[in-house]
């Protein structure tokens, strides 16, 4: 018996999703048929998008509701929750890590395939700095968004009821390494949210709180250009957040942040945004790779020399065709992304049919950062906006382009309801460790007293 057509998506993201559910609409017949098979596998069971991690962190959004299970949005594909931790091209096959794989204790098992997409994403870049594995943040996942929102709001009451000054410093000192999009999004999200937050604290007021952003280059945001860039340097420090440009964090071990400039921050909120670099996968595969270790790929989104394999994305390194200068690539963004998973979708139904390729081409037109509620800057089609009209245009463009009907629609009324009603600011710190409650009282025999 012939086995169906396979074709493997390694990544639920960005590009892993919009793939596979523009393949449901291109191959339904084939898929229904049962001659042609689509497998996504990813370690978690939705696709996060991270434009809205920021308005997460701050509660503008729920959490819920920045991420799409993917079992909901591909009902024709097959959905497997775990980790490829390698593959056999020249076998067509894979190993896969499940959940079931780890209980069982069989180990990984394979996976065949004839067509391969490999769209992993990207993982947060770490450098050797002492302290940072120790006592950094990241701000990558939905998970370190609101872990990271807890702990804004945890050592607000950490100084509110400490009598220590140096507890006290070091819980309002906050230092966010990085200047792009994550960093300065999600700095300026929650400076504003603390600041709102701090007017039900009877002793803390607004200037207590240090907020330190630092950055290797001599600019942010340089997606959105120099004069875009240096209108957020000047209001964010408009706001008394400390910006320190061409600034290295040396180490961080103890809980203080020591910059090469010398200046030494005690604090107890360290966040880590310094960039990002290919996820691991593609290290251990035998496809070409750049020197920055993304996957080398062709225009049609082929990989570089090789049949019946796939890539788009972060990990990708698609050339950029309408640049002027030859050799120039795609930048590893969300429009790049989404762009390039329908292109995808479109040669991978088209190579299974027998038909032409056709070349990603787009342009890219611009950028837009949210510096807090109200608050943004922008630098579309050649246009510069900075206030409220870059805000909107940021809420406007991530509304049109966060998938399903669903999510958009939750996620406007959720912005709606925020215009009539004041700011959630409750910690749920315990989510994190959800059994701490019942092991204590198991431990202690608090349950007996309470009968």
């Amino acid at each position: 018996m012939k086995h169906p057509a396979r074709i493997l998506v390694v990544g639920g993201g960005y590009v892993g999703m919009y793939t596979a559910l523009r393949l449901q609409r291109k191959l339904r017949k084939e898929l229904e048929g049962g001659t042609v098979e689509i497998v996504v596998v990813d370690p978690e069971p939705y696709m996060t998008y991270q434009p809205f991690l920021p308005e997460a962190a701050a509660g503008s959004i729920s959490p819920r509701h920045v991420v799409v299970p993917l079992r909901r949005v591909l009902p024709l594909c097959q959905v497997v929750i775990g980790e490829v931790t390698g593959i056999d091209h020249a076998k067509r096959t894979a190993t896969v890590k499940t959940l079931a794989t780890e209980e069982e204790g069989t180990g990984a098992v394979e996976t065949r395939y004839d067509e391969l997409v490999l769209a992993p994403g990207s993982i947060s870049r770490t450098l050797p700095v002492p302290g940072l594995a120790d006592f950094g943040i990241g701000f990558k996942t939905v998970e370190e968004a609101i872990g990271l929102r807890n702990h804004v709001l945890e050592q607000l009451d950490i100084a509110s009821s400490t009598r220590d000054p140096a507890v006290r410093d070091a819980a309002l000192t906050f230092v966010f390494v990085g200047g792009g999009y994550a960093g300065v999004e999600a700095l300026a999200e929650l400076e504003d949210m603390a600041r709102y937050a701090v007017r039900y604290y009877h002793n803390i007021r607004p200037g207590d709180m240090k907020w330190l952003l630092v950055e290797a280059t001599g600019r942010i945001l340089p997606e959105v250009g120099e004069e875009m860039g240096e209108y957020a340097v000047r209001e964010l420090r408009g706001r008394n957040i400390d910006v320190r440009l061409n600034t290295r964090l040396e180490t961080c071990e103890d809980r203080v942040a020591v910059l090469d400039d010398g200046s030494r921050f005690p604090t107890r909120t360290l966040v880590w945004t310094a960039g990002v670099k290919p996820h691991p996968i593609l290290a251990a595969t035998e496809f070409p790779l750049t020197e920055r270790g993304r996957l080398k790929c062709t225009a049609a989104l082929q990989v570089a020399g090789v049949e019946h394999a796939w890539g788009a994305g972060d990990a990708a390194a698609v050339p950029d065709v309408t640049a002027d200068e030859p050799g120039k690539e795609c930048a590893p963004n969300a429009q790049h992304a989404v762009r390039q998973a329908k292109v995808l979708a479109e040669n991978i139904a088209a190579a299974i049919r027998g038909e032409p390729l056709q070349d990603y081409a787009h342009k890219y037109v611009g950028s837009v950062a949210s510096l807090g509620l109200h608050k943004g800057v922008a630098h579309v089609y050649g246009r510069k906006l900075k206030g409220y009209p870059a805000w909107f245009m940021h809420r406007a463009y991530h509304l049109s382009r966060v998938p399903t009907f669903n999510r958009k629609a939750r996620v406007l009324a959720e912005w709606t309801l925020a215009a009539f009603f004041k700011r959630e600011i409750v910690s749920l710190g315990s989510l994190e460790h959800p059994r701490a409650e019942f092991e204590l009282a198991a431990g202690t025999g608090r349950h007996n007293e309470a009968s």
